[in-house]
This record gives C-alpha cells, sequence and structure tokens, in this order.
C-alpha cells in the first residue's frame, strides 16, 4: 500500500495520519510501524510517534489477513445491510452469534464468513468485528465490522453509549407504569455461574422500558438498553417480577394461557454513526413469525395503536 501525505495538511503523527486515513485502528497502526512495515521515503519508520510532512510517501506493508480456522457454511442469515465497512443482520433465534467451546460451527459468524465476501479482517485476523452480541435465543439486529477502521468506530459507540439499541420483549403480568427504568448491577451469580443475577458487586446496567400494549396475562415492552451486560434484560426483568416469557433459564417454571414457542425477547432496531461518512443510521429488524403469532394468541389488538415492527409483519 503506497500513499502520498496530501499537501493540504499540517505536519501529523504517522500512527494518527495512518489510522484516519486507512482502515487500521491506531493500535494496528503502531504495531506495523514497529515491526519495521512501514516505510517513510523509502525509510524505515522509527516510531510511532514519527511526524510525516506534507509531499511524504508511505509505503506499508500489509500481509493477507490470516485465517484463524473459522469455517465458513453456507448456513441461511438475513442481511439487513452492508457497505464496505459495516454489516446489520438481522440474527435467527436459536444462533449462536460467536463460535465458542459447544458451538465451533452453525453461529452466525460462520454464516457471515461464507455470505460476505469483502472481510478485510480484524487486528490481521480474517474474521467479522463482532463489537455486541445476542444471546442464543434472542432474536434480531446485531451489527458486525468488516474492517479495523468500523470495528474500533463501533467499539466506542458501543462503550460511550452513543449507539442507541431498543427491542421488544413480552413480559409477564402487567408493569404498574407506563413506563420506567431499572438501575441495577449485574454479575455472575453466585450459586450457578452460567447464569447471571442482580448483585452490588456488579458491573453498573441500566435499562429502560415503556408499554406498548397490556395483553392477556402479560405486556408488550419497548426496552432501551444503556449498557450491555449479559442477559440484561432477561435479569432486569426477573429482578422486578416480570420475567420474560419463554425464557427457559430464569423463568422456566412460569405457566401462561398459551404455548410460547420460543423467548419473547428481539433486538429491534440499532441506531449508530456510520464509521466512515459518520451520517446517523437506523436499521430495524422485523418481528419473527413466531413471534407475531404468539402476540396475537395473547390478544394483541390489531385494530388498536400498532406497534412499527409489528405492522411490518403479515
Amino acid at each position: 500500500m503506497t500513499i502520498t501525505i496530501p499537501n493540504d495538511i499540517e505536519p501529523v503523527r504517522l500512527d494518527l495520519f495512518l489510522r484516519e486515513h486507512t482502515d487500521f485502528s491506531r493500535s494496528r497502526a503502531a504495531g506495523l510501524i514497529r515491526e519495521g512495515k512501514v516505510h517513510v521515503n523509502e525509510r524505515m519508520a522509527s516510531k510511532p510517534s514519527e511526524l510525516v510532512l506534507p509531499g511524504d510517501i508511505l509505503t506499508v506493508e500489509v500481509a493477507e489477513a490470516e485465517d484463524v480456522g473459522i469455517v465458513p457454511q453456507n448456513l441461511p442469515i438475513d442481511i439487513l445491510y452492508q457497505d464496505g465497512d459495516i454489516a446489520v443482520m438481522n440474527k435467527a433465534c436459536g444462533m449462536v452469534v460467536h463460535p465458542a467451546a459447544g458451538n465451533y460451527e452453525g453461529t452466525l459468524v460462520n454464516a457471515i464468513m461464507y455470505h460476505i465476501r469483502d472481510l478485510s479482517g480484524i487486528g490481521g485476523e480474517m474474521r467479522p468485528g463482532i463489537v455486541h452480541r445476542l444471546d442464543k435465543d434472542t432474536s434480531g439486529a446485531i451489527v458486525i465490522a468488516k474492517n479495523d477502521m468500523a470495528h474500533l468506530s463501533l467499539s466506542d459507540q458501543f462503550k460511550n453509549r452513543t449507539m442507541e439499541k431498543h427491542y421488544r420483549v413480552v413480559v409477564l403480568g402487567h408493569m404498574k407504569e407506563e413506563k420506567g427504568r431499572i438501575e441495577a448491577p449485574i454479575d455472575r451469580d453466585k450459586n450457578n455461574r452460567k447464569k447471571m443475577a442482580v448483585s452490588q458487586d456488579g458491573r453498573p446496567a441500566i435499562t429502560e422500558w415503556s408499554v406498548l400494549a397490556s395483553l392477556n396475562g402479560a405486556d408488550y415492552l419497548d426496552v432501551h438498553l444503556l449498557t450491555g451486560r449479559t442477559h440484561q434484560i432477561r435479569v432486569h426483568m426477573k429482578s422486578i417480577g416480570h420475567p420474560v416469557l419463554g425464557d427457559v433459564i430464569y423463568a422456566s417454571n412460569i405457566q401462561t394461557a398459551v404455548r410460547i414457542p420460543r423467548l419473547m425477547l428481539h433486538s429491534y432496531s440499532l441506531e449508530l454513526d456510520h464509521p466512515r461518512t459518520k451520517e446517523r443510521m437506523l436499521f430495524t429488524a422485523p418481528l419473527p413469525e413466531a413471534f407475531v403469532t404468539t402476540l396475537r394468541k395473547l390478544g394483541w389488538d390489531e385494530n388498536a395503536v400498532k406497534d412499527e415492527s409489528f405492522s411490518e409483519m403479515p
């Protein structure tokens, strides 16, 4: 890769220039400089803080992203949007996001590796950048990064809470108010390490909710996450006495008037700043058919004020 420093910029640190004008993160750029893979006017760059000047010619040796052994699989996935930097998927209920112990194949990442061919990789590895995850049984919108630049931007937005995430959730019983906010730290359950629980020793967690509709023995909610703790919605809703319907981990013994075929938790929308253009973008994932069918069985009044996510379904 050869880059000529434009004549209209001030002297700038080499690592900062590479971050702003390539798909490298600052740490990746610094790593390449230290490895002797960046040359300035045919001279090996000395350090990341070296200043480059207008008219300088940079040469960067970029190795092909390494194969980390993720098997591409032709699995059905619903791609809501993609460009050269990001892709937004509508993940199916029952699909694990990332390969891990017990789930090395059949994951969303396996499918992405097959269907998306322009990944430049993250940190020198041929893989999509996962900046947030959805539980196996949670469906809906999830964004992935195709390169280091996008991964850094999305990670920062997630960390700084500028990426806005809304969920559609059906919970047991009826909320006492039309809207509310839950601020309760979450940590591993001391009695079961596979579960999470509200704990004063945990990490801060904030969930906002509002009622979209009152159903038969249940409420249909819009839930806004301000933090991203494992099982956050499921744990917070259980903690206030309104567990998510279909939750076999946190509410396996609850009884309902109708059969609940799946976890009634769906990542409905993501709003974020595009990593390259900085344009504010909103993506929505239509509700799955099983989710809609269950809402109807619970008494959703289709002639009442409709939720936008519901109206997209037949």
